[in-house]
């Protein structure tokens, strides 16, 4: 009988995790998605907020963390774009905790390092001239271990052409070998298989647009 009852408790602790995760994913993978389609501050706000939700909630899953600090460096991105700079710091100070959490839950992940790199490249887009030899040289670092992690991660190609595009010339810049970049990149992309449904599998509307605006000047 005493068998039985451990018997019982046992399998519902197994139904009671199993139950758990199935919600987890299913939360997720209504929110995934939206990575690489939402593009305004009041989106991304949310989405990472609601991502943050989740993973305080489960507390054990790297990807949640992952997904919501990905979602400040994104904005951060943004308002660089729009000559805003001076809102980017704060943002990457709601990111950073969120992403150390990400790898003390994941371990040498090429994705983690992927949004490693971008963190440190928001950070050194404040101030370029007197944040290079810190940010820049660990933004740089970031992205050759992602890299070595995984040289099919289509993101890495993807990061790396953003560099190439927009560093000048004189500092290594370069538009025809951006182009290569994303065009490896696409290749990438099209070979590209998750390990899941909410696993990483954004970037591909960005290399779209640099596709296109490198077609423009054609």
């Amino acid at each position: 009988m005493k068998k039985m009852f451990l018997f019982l408790a046992v399998a519902g602790i197994s139904m009671s995790s199993y139950a758990q995760s199935e919600k987890y994913v299913k939360a997720m993978e209504k929110l995934v998605p939206a990575v690489d389609t939402t593009h305004s501050v009041e989106g991304l706000l949310d989405l990472s907020a609601a991502f943050e939700r989740i993973a305080n909630a489960e507390k054990t899953q790297w990807l949640p963390y992952y997904y919501a600090a990905l979602c400040q460096v994104n904005l951060g991105n943004m308002y660089f774009a729009q000559g805003q700079a001076d809102k980017i710091d704060p943002l990457m100070d709601k990111a950073e905790p969120l992403l150390t959490k990400a790898e003390e839950l994941e371990k040498n992940n090429t994705e983690i390092f992927c949004l490693k790199k971008m963190y440190n490249s928001g950070r050194m887009m404040v101030d370029p001239v007197s944040r290079y030899m810190s940010y820049g040289i660990e933004a740089a670092d970031a992205l050759k271990t992602a890299k070595s992690l995984n040289p099919e991660n289509p993101r890495v190609y993807l990061l790396e052409g953003q560099d190439k595009f927009y560093t000048p010339e004189q500092y290594g810049g370069s538009k025809s070998e951006a182009k290569k970049l994303f065009e490896e990149a696409k290749k990438k992309f099209e070979n590209f298989k998750p390990a899941d449904t909410i696993s990483p599998t954004w970037g591909m509307g960005q290399l779209n647009y640099f596709l296109s605006l490198q077609k423009g000047q054609e």
